[in-house]
C-alpha cells in the first residue's frame, strides 16, 4: 500500500513499497522553466546542475558524486517546465545514506562562484549539443511557435546569452523564491523498512521553514489560422513536428487522448508508423505523443523525412487525422491499441525508479495518486466514439501548427497543406 505522510511545514513524503534488491529515493521540485522570469530564463536547469556541486557539509565539487559512486548508486537529475528532480538508486540497505545525500544537496547548496563560472560552460556545451540534434531541437521550436515569448515557449535550457549573465545571488534568490516545503515531494520506491525511512524523511525535512509555494501564470493562446515554423539547416533530412493545442492535465479526456496518441503513432503497428515508413518509406521515425502540463497541453507527431517527400508526408498525416474523425476506430483496432499501450505502461513500472516516478509526478501536480489498477480501468473505459469525437474537436484547420527544421527557407509552400482534407 502506497502511504502519504504530510510534515508541519507542508513537504510530502510517499511512500511506495515494491519488492526487490532495490530501493529509490527521489526530490521533486514543483518549479521549472515557466516559473522563470525572461532574464533568467534557464536558472531552474542551472540550478539543477549547481546542487551536486557542493553543500556546507560536503563543500568540496565532486564530493557528493563520490560518496554515491561509493554506495553503488545510479543517479541523475532532471528539469522540465514545471518540474525539477533529483534521484538515486542503490541496493535497499544504501536507502538511508542516499536520502540523506539527496536531502544534502536539496536543502543546503553553496552556489560557489568558481563552480557557477565553470558549470557555466558546461550548459553553454549542453545547448550547443541540442542545437546540433535537430530531432530534439525541432520541439523546442514546435513550442515557441505556439507559445512565443513566454516561458512556456523558451527552451528548457535557456539561452546562451542568459546563460552568461547568470550570478550567484540570482541563484540564491530564485531558489529562495521557488523551493518550497509546499511544492516538495520526497518519494521513497521499493525494498525498505517504511518505519524506519518515516523517522528519517521527518529529521531530515522538518526543520525547513513553511513557506508559500510559487505560482505561475498560464500562457496565452490565441491561434486563428494555421501557422508555420521554419529553422534552416543543411542536412539529407527535415525534421518535423505537426500539432495542434489541447487541454491540461487535469482534462478528464486525457486518457482518451493518451490513446489517441498511441492509435496513431505509439508502436510499430500504429497507423503513422504503418502510412508513413511502411508504405511510403520516407522516415525512420514518426511518433504521436500528447504532452499535457498543469495549465495547457498539445497533441503533435514528428517525424525525421526524406527532404523531397516532406509535403507527401505532411499531407498524409492530415489525412490519417481526418480519417479518425470520419470513421470509428474498428473494435479489433482499439482492443489492439489498448493492450499495446497497458503492456508499455506496467512494463514501464518495473524498476522502482519508474515507480517514484509514478507515484510522485502525480502527487506534486495534483496532490492525489492513481494505482496503476487505476489508471489501467480509466483507459479501458474509453471508447471509439471518445476518440472520434475528440478528434473532431481537436483536429482543426485553425488549430493546426507545424515546425520544421531543414533545407527550407519558404514556407509557402507548406502553409497551403495545412488543411485537413474535406
Amino acid at each position: 500500500m502506497v502511504k502519504k505522510i504530510t510534515l508541519a511545514n507542508g513537504l510530502r513524503v510517499v511512500l511506495a513499497p515494491a519488492p526487490g534488491p532495490a530501493a529509490t529515493a527521489l526530490i521533486l521540485v514543483g518549479t521549472g522553466s515557466e516559473y522563470e522570469a525572461a532574464r533568467v530564463s534557464g536558472i531552474s536547469h542551472f540550478l539543477e546542475h549547481m546542487v551536486f556541486k557542493g553543500t556546507h557539509k560536503r563543500p568540496r565539487a565532486g564530493q557528493i558524486s563520490e560518496e554515491l559512486d561509493a554506495l553503488g548508486a545510479a543517479y541523475n537529475a532532471f528539469t522540465s517546465q514545471e518540474c525539477t528532480g533529483y534521484w538515486a538508486k542503490a541496493a535497499s540497505k544504501k536507502l538511508p545514506q542516499l536520502l540523506t545525500l539527496l536531502a544534502d544537496l536539496y536543502l543546503d547548496p553553496t552556489f560557489d562562484a568558481k563552480e557557477i563560472e565553470k558549470e557555466r560552460g558546461v550548459i553553454i556545451e549542453e545547448i550547443n549539443m541540442y542545437e546540433d540534434m535537430p530531432m530534439r531541437k525541432v520541439h523546442n521550436e514546435f513550442t515557441e511557435l505556439l507559445y512565443g515569448d513566454q516561458p512556456a515557449g523558451r527552451p528548457v535550457a535557456g539561452k546562451k546569452d542568459v546563460v552568461l549573465r547568470l550570478k550567484r545571488k540570482d541563484f540564491v534568490h530564485y531558489r529562495g523564491a521557488t523551493y518550497s516545503p509546499k511544492n516538495t515531494v520526497v518519494v521513497v520506491a521499493g525494498n525498505f523498512s517504511a518505519a524506519r525511512v518515516t523517522k528519517l524523511a521527518k529529521s531530515l525535512f522538518s526543520r525547513v521553514p513553511a513557506k508559500k509555494a510559487p505560482k505561475k501564470t498560464a500562457p496565452k493562446e490565441a491561434q486563428r489560422v494555421p501557422a508555420v515554423r521554419l529553422a534552416y539547416k543543411k542536412s539529407d533530412q527535415s525534421h518535423l513536428v505537426l500539432g495542434v493545442r489541447t487541454f491540461s492535465m487535469f482534462d478528464p479526456r486525457r486518457y482518451t487522448l493518451e490513446l489517441l496518441a498511441h492509435l496513431m503513432g505509439g508502436g510499430m503497428s500504429s497507423r503513422l508508423f504503418q502510412r508513413i515508413r511502411e508504405e511510403l518509406g520516407a522516415a525512420y521515425y514518426v511518433r504521436a505523443e500528447s504532452d499535457l502540463g498543469h495549465d495547457h497541453g498539445f497533441f503533435a507527431i514528428s517525424a525525421g523525412v526524406n527532404n523531397p517527400k516532406l509535403s507527401e508526408v505532411v499531407t498524409a498525416i492530415l489525412a490519417e487525422c481526418t480519417r479518425l474523425i470520419k470513421e470509428p476506430v474498428p473494435a479489433n483496432e482499439l482492443r489492439r491499441v489498448k493492450d499495446h499501450l497497458l503492456g508499455t505502461f506496467l512494463l514501464g513500472l518495473e524498476t522502482s525508479d519508474e515507480i517514484a516516478g509514478f507515484y510522485g509526478d502525480q502527487e506534486l501536480a495534483k496532490r492525489k495518486t492513481l494505482t496503476p489498477s487505476e489508471v489501467s480501468a480509466r483507459i479501458e473505459t474509453v471508447k471509439a466514439k471518445d476518440i472520434q469525437k475528440l478528434a473532431g474537436e481537436i483536429f482543426r484547420n485553425d488549430a493546426l501548427n507545424l515546425a520544421v527544421i531543414g533545407p527550407l527557407r519558404d514556407n509557402r509552400p507548406l502553409k497551403t497543406l495545412l488543411r485537413f482534407p474535406k
